[in-house]
């Protein structure tokens, strides 16, 4: 399956939708141990950067310069919390794809383990520290191991939804060790990270692209 700029600029904006179905959700997730407004900052990060891609030339630009394009417009929308980890996750996303026009599946499937380094790395977070990366990291970790097992690409995205859910369920287990809902201690217990939640959302829906686009 060869995934062009066109591709990508359909699961942005994909993304973008299912995020803002559940902006709401988000908040309320935010509100029991944090400041309230994951949500909003979610939406409107990838709303800036959805629309950004999809005024690129498909033709003429590159899977790198979109990537980077999504960046800039997501950190532009959110200057802070999540802004700088998924601007960052997005030019990792390119780095991993330069200089090429199409994406095979282990090139879509680079790209997806470098945005959650990426997230990993300008976070500074480890799994078990109540943080998206509690979603990001098993899911990228699921799908490379699927690939190599044989896997097909929507297989492989599958498992990382499953990986994604579960990692993001764990959470409820766990004591914050970065970000406002650290200064909660054991309050935070009982309450899953918005983080995690959010990212369990990006990731079903780069799934469901990659299922509709597959089939």
């Amino acid at each position: 399956m060869a995934i062009a700029t066109r591709e990508l600029q359909q699961m942005f904006s994909l993304t973008a939708e299912e995020v803002a179905k559940n902006r709401d959700r988000l908040c309320e997730l935010d509100g029991v141990i944090g400041d309230g407004d994951h949500g909003l900052a979610m939406d409107a990060g990838w709303q800036a950067a959805s629309k950004a891609v999809l005024q690129l030339d498909e033709v003429e630009v590159a899977p790198t310069f979109l990537f980077n394009t999504a960046a800039k417009a997501f950190l532009n929308a959110v200057g802070a919390s999540s802004g700088p980890l998924y601007a960052t996750a997005f030019m990792r996303a390119g780095t991993a794809v330069k200089d090429k026009h199409t994406l095979s599946d282990d090139d879509f499937l680079d790209a997806f383990r470098a945005m959650a380094q990426g997230i990993q790395d300008r976070g500074k977070a480890e799994t078990g520290e109540k943080t998206m990366i509690d979603a990001w990291r098993p899911a990228a970790d699921a799908a490379m191991e699927a690939r190599r097992t044989g896997a097909n690409i929507s297989a492989c995205l599958d498992a990382a939804v499953r990986a994604a859910r579960d990692g993001c369920e764990a959470t409820r287990d766990m004591v914050a060790a970065k970000g406002r809902s650290s200064r909660l201690g054991d309050r935070a217990l009982g309450h899953i990270d918005p983080g995690a939640a959010s990212a369990v959302i990006v990731i079903e829906a780069i799934s469901a692209f990659l299922t509709r686009h597959d089939g």
